[in-house]
């Protein structure tokens, strides 16, 4: 039987925190990894997805469908979103270090268009009394690969005082935070394995989960009530 882990254990759910290696657990020295690739640029604007496949995720191999219109560069402080949203500015760490992670962890080349970009803060799931716990930076990514169309989809990234990784992933075409579109990966050290999964973007290391409502040892969910409506409208 797989054990248990604690809440904060949950950055290690996807892959690996920054350091990119399955058993680092964090790392404090150096800065996130800025992208190295500009992006193309911004678009503005039901599936399970936990079926492991032999060939690469199965999505569209033409661009994908991006929004109408500009989409909102900030979301207001409210119920489910305590401090409210905002739209990185292009060209920012604010915005091309979530981009470096994302390499890092389900590694894709060459250019991209971010199709949306949110960083939003809150505390833990579940919260706790803990002062490190209580303003973790998140961002919601969703992007495609203009150099391989079949690398599309949504990502939510973590930063916090001891560690920042990629905790969850979603297929494309889904929208704001439901179960069972994200998905988590508990890491195990012993397999380092990359694999693909039916309607997720790249291949990923670890034991897929249900990120929102929990599994595989996690009975919490993956965000907290504080800021799941930061991801309204997405």
């Amino acid at each position: 039987m797989r054990p248990r882990r604690p809440p904060h254990s949950r950055l290690l759910a996807v892959s690996v925190l920054v350091a990119g290696l399955v058993a680092a657990g964090c790392d404090r020295a150096s800065e996130p990894p800025s992208d190295p690739f500009p992006n193309d640029a911004s678009a503005s604007s039901e599936a399970s997805v936990v079926t492991p496949s032999t060939a690469s995720a199965a999505a569209s191999p033409t661009p994908p469908a991006v929004p109408k219109g500009e989409l909102p560069a900030s979301g207001e402080p409210g119920p489910g979103c305590v401090e409210g949203w905002v739209r990185p500015q292009e060209g920012t760490p604010a915005f091309t270090d979530p981009i470096g992670l994302i390499r890092k962890i389900a590694p894709f080349t060459g250019r991209y268009v971010v199709v949306d970009m949110r960083v939003f803060v809150g505390p833990e799931s579940p919260p706790s009394d803990k002062g490190y716990l209580k303003d973790i930076r998140r961002w919601y990514v969703k992007l495609y690969a203009t150099d391989d169309l079949t690398y599309q989809g949504r990502f939510l990234v973590e930063r916090r005082t001891f560690g920042r990784g990629v905790v969850a992933v979603a297929p494309y075409d889904t929208t704001g935070f439901a179960s069972p579109d994200w998905v988590g990966f508990q890491v195990d050290g012993s397999d380092p394995q990359r694999r693909a999964y039916v309607g997720l973007p790249g291949e990923w290391r670890g034991v897929p989960y249900d990120f929102v409502a929990g599994g595989e040892g996690l009975t919490i969910p993956g965000l907290p009530d504080d800021v799941r409506g930061c991801l309204g409208g997405t």
